[in-house]
C-alpha cells in the first residue's frame, strides 16, 4: 500500500529542488523560472511530501478569472506508478475548477490521458535547438530598417509592450510579464517605431541543460517576419551556446524562420485545452515564454 502524500504550496526553499528535478527531466528551465511562477499565482503551485521527502510538483497557474495553465508536472521516478501524479493532478484542477478554459503543453506518451479528462488538441508546439558558436565575435545583427530601432532594458517603453502583448495573447499578463521581462538574467530586445510604437519583443535567458547549461528564447512576439528575424539576431548575437525556442505550430512563419536562421527540431509536445479555446490567435507568437507557464 502507497504511503500517503501530503500536498503543500511550494516554498521559497523548494525552489531549488523543483528546478532540479525539472533539469533532470529535459524541461531545460531558467534559473530563475519558478520563482517567477511564483509570484504570477501564489496559490498555483505545490509540491506533494512523503513524510519529509518531496516527490513530486506542479504548476496551475490561474492568469485572471477566464484562463488557467497546467505546466511543471512531475513525480521522482522513484515514486512513480503509485498514484501521486494523479493527486498532484487534481489539487491542480481543483484550483483551477472555475476557470472557463485550462491549457497545458502534453508530450506525445501523455495526450491520451490529457483527453480523457476533457483536454481537446489544438496545435503542436517544436522545440527548435541552435548551437551559436563562441570561439569568435559574433557579427552584429543586421540593423532594423526604419522606422523601426531595436531598444534594450530600462531604454524600453514598459507600457507599449504590455499594449502590444495583451493583443497577442490568451489572457493580459501584465503581471507575469513585468516579472519575466525585469528578470536580470539574460537579455530583453523590443522593436519600437518613432511614434512609440512596440512591433515585438524577446527575451534570452540562462537554462540548465540536463548536460549542462544553456540559453532559453521566450518570449519571441512580433507583428511580421521581419520583425522576428531582427529581434532574434540581436538575441542571438551575445549568447553563444545551445539555444533552445518553444514556436506553437499555429504560427506558420516562425518553422521557416527558424530554419533560416539554423535552428533544428528537438522535440515537440501538443498544445491542449479544457474548455472555450482562446480567442486570441498565436499567429505573432514565436517563442513561448515557457511550456511550463504557455
Amino acid at each position: 500500500m502507497s504511503a500517503p502524500l501530503t500536498i503543500r504550496p511550494l516554498q521559497s526553499a523548494d525552489i531549488p529542488t523543483v528546478t532540479g528535478w525539472a533539469r533532470r527531466e529535459g524541461f531545460a528551465p531558467g534559473g530563475g523560472d519558478v520563482a517567477i511562477y511564483r509570484q504570477t499565482d501564489r496559490q498555483g503551485l505545490w509540491v506533494g511530501w512523503l513524510g519529509d521527502e518531496p516527490v513530486g510538483c506542479i504548476a496551475g497557474v490561474r492568469y485572471n478569472p477566464a484562463y488557467g495553465f497546467i505546466g511543471l508536472f512531475l513525480v521522482v521516478p522513484a515514486q512513480r506508478g503509485r498514484g501521486y501524479g494523479v493527486q498532484l493532478w487534481k489539487q491542480a484542477l481543483a484550483h483551477l475548477a472555475d476557470v472557463p478554459c485550462i491549457g497545458l503543453e502534453a508530450a506525445s506518451d501523455r495526450i491520451d490521458d490529457y483527453a480523457g479528462w476533457g483536454f481537446v488538441p489544438a496545435s503542436p508546439t517544436t522545440r527548435w535547438q541552435r548551437l551559436v558558436a563562441g570561439d569568435h565575435p559574433a557579427p552584429p545583427a543586421a540593423a532594423p530598417e526604419p522606422p523601426w530601432c531595436l531598444l534594450e532594458g530600462g531604454a524600453i517603453p514598459a507600457a507599449a509592450v504590455q499594449r502590444f502583448d495583451a493583443e497577442r495573447e490568451p489572457s493580459p499578463r501584465p503581471h507575469f510579464l513585468r516579472q519575466w521581462l525585469r528578470h536580470p538574467a539574460g537579455t530583453v530586445l523590443a522593436l519600437v517605431d518613432r511614434s512609440g510604437a512596440c512591433h515585438g519583443f524577446g527575451r534570452v535567458r540562462p537554462c540548465l541543460l540536463a548536460d549542462g547549461d544553456g540559453w532559453r528564447l521566450g518570449p519571441l512576439v512580433a507583428d511580421s517576419p521581419a520583425a522576428a528575424r531582427a529581434l532574434l539576431e540581436g538575441l542571438l548575437q551575445r549568447h553563444p551556446g545551445t539555444v533552445l525556442i518553444d514556436a506553437p505550430g499555429a504560427n506558420a512563419a516562425a518553422a521557416p524562420l527558424l530554419a533560416s536562421l539554423g535552428f533544428t527540431p528537438a522535440s515537440r509536445t501538443l498544445r491542449m485545452y479544457r474548455g472555450v479555446p482562446p480567442a486570441v490567435s498565436l499567429a505573432d507568437v514565436y517563442g513561448l515564454a515557457c511550456l511550463e507557464l504557455g
